[in-house]
């Protein structure tokens, strides 16, 4: 993960900034970032829904510093005291880029044409960005892995959608009986929903071709888990945190009647996974 330039970087050599939710990072916020200037940077207004790229997990798909504002603790400015305070905490503020439909100031009843009004210096306002006829928006991308569309999420995203969890016990199982995985547990990021996927799994910067579950382990103990198979690789005694990143579902999640057909299934998903990186 990159590292995180906002504490790297005096905020008065800031001379642009692009400003947004920016949840996902994807391919329309990129847009917006290339408006910036050399000494540009982002502002995120933090709503606490982001579940995309949760907390500072924005700072690994840009070269641009990342500061956070809390819109709990700005919400209540009018727009001429939101100008202010950007001014102040960037004093050689000259342009300022925002996405088409930005609002912003005490109910939001402030849009871009009382930016530009409010602002003394270049405002760029970017249109709306679509992938045939599609209108890129996070919660449209939320949608798709909502429902396991993972290709179509990482197309608009420009990258494969990712979570990050900590290593943890699992039933012991997969071992003994079936192949062996690794078990996560994954805080703030949005799940895909319940199925089997092929997957890129990341151990300490190393990128592994894996197969992943997600979903309530119907055929055994019920409970839900996220375990992911290495494909080809013995790791074992993996601990910390591990990133998973989704490529393309298999198939739903299903029960079956013996530990035998479920074994069965388990070769399946991996030779299909097999098959898309032998491509």
């Amino acid at each position: 993960m990159k590292k995180s330039y906002s504490t790297l970087i005096n905020k008065k050599n800031i001379t642009s900034i692009a400003i947004g939710g920016f949840d996902g990072m994807h391919i329309a916020h990129q847009q917006l970032f290339k408006k910036l200037d050399q000494n540009g940077a982002i502002v995120v207004i933090e709503s606490g829904h982001s579940n995309l790229t949760p907390k500072s997990n924005r700072q690994e798909y840009t070269h641009f510093p990342v500061y956070y504002y809390v819109l709990d603790n700005i919400k209540h400015l009018e727009g001429e005291e939101f100008i202010k305070l950007l001014k102040e905490e960037f004093s050689n503020l000259k342009k300022i880029i925002v996405g088409f439909d930005f609002c912003f100031g005490k109910n939001r009843k402030y849009n871009t044409l009382g930016l530009k009004k409010l602002f003394d210096g270049e405002v760029i306002v970017v249109d709306e960005i679509c992938d045939n006829n599609l209108a890129i928006h996070s919660r449209y991308i939320r949608e798709f892995i909502k429902v396991g569309n993972i290709k179509k999420a990482n197309e608009l995203l420009g990258k494969n959608y990712k979570i990050i969890g900590q290593t943890t016990k699992g039933q012991g199982l997969g071992k003994k009986s079936f192949v062996p995985t690794i078990n996560l547990t994954v805080e703030n990021f949005l799940l895909p929903n319940e199925g089997v996927y092929i997957t890129k799994t990341i151990i300490k910067d190393k990128s592994y071709n894996s197969v992943t579950f997600l979903g309530h382990r119907v055929t055994t103990d019920g409970s839900y888990a996220i375990e992911t198979h290495i494909i080809g690789e013995d790791i074992i005694n993996i601990m910390g945190k591990i990133q998973i990143e989704f490529i393309d579902k298999i198939r739903e999640n299903q029960k079956f009647d013996n530990f035998e057909d479920l074994k069965k299934q388990i070769d399946k998903d991996i030779n299909n996974a097999l098959k898309y990186f032998d491509k």
